[in-house]
């Protein structure tokens, strides 16, 4: 599980093993034991949600999106792409 970015209690990061085929680009948020999935591409959009409230997942949007490229640049070099 390459951990991406830290920050505050978030954590980003993708899973070794994202599928096969492999899913399109997205990270994964984890604050204590809430987590939610984001897609990356077009643009930023909340795929999956176990916990966030609605308030915390616009905080966590804003910083998903303001990183997007540094991730999906990370995603293609872990896997390759």
């Amino acid at each position: 599980m390459p951990i991406i970015l830290r920050q505050g209690p978030y954590k980003r990061f993708f899973y070794s093993n994202e599928g096969s085929p492999r899913e399109p680009a997205h990270i994964h948020v984890r604050a204590g034991s809430k987590e939610a999935k984001f897609w990356l591409e077009p643009d930023v959009a909340l795929a999956d949600n176990n916990g966030f409230h609605a308030k915390e997942l616009k905080s966590i949007i804003g910083i998903v999106s303001a990183a997007r490229q540094q991730i999906v640049d990370a995603w293609n070099v872990y896997f390759g792409n």
